[in-house]
């Protein structure tokens, strides 16, 4: 994966922009900014923007939900 596009974590469904790489890992970081996380390259998808768009609509109606 390049840095700077989008892709999917295939452990848990959260979209990230691909951030950097480091020890093996991807970094991602949430389309709408946050933490990063490091995720191993064999589980991830890319996505267009337009599915990073929706990943982070979901993340903010989610945020919006909880108490």
């Amino acid at each position: 994966m390049k840095v700077g596009t989008y892709a999917v974590d295939a452990r848990n469904g959260k979209v990230g922009r691909v951030m950097a790489r480091e020890g093996g890992f991807v970094q991602l970081r949430p389309p709408g900014g946050g933490v990063e996380w490091d995720c191993p390259p064999e589980v991830l998808t890319a996505v267009e923007a337009g599915e990073a768009l929706r990943g982070l609509v979901r993340e903010v109606n989610q945020e919006r939900r909880l108490p």
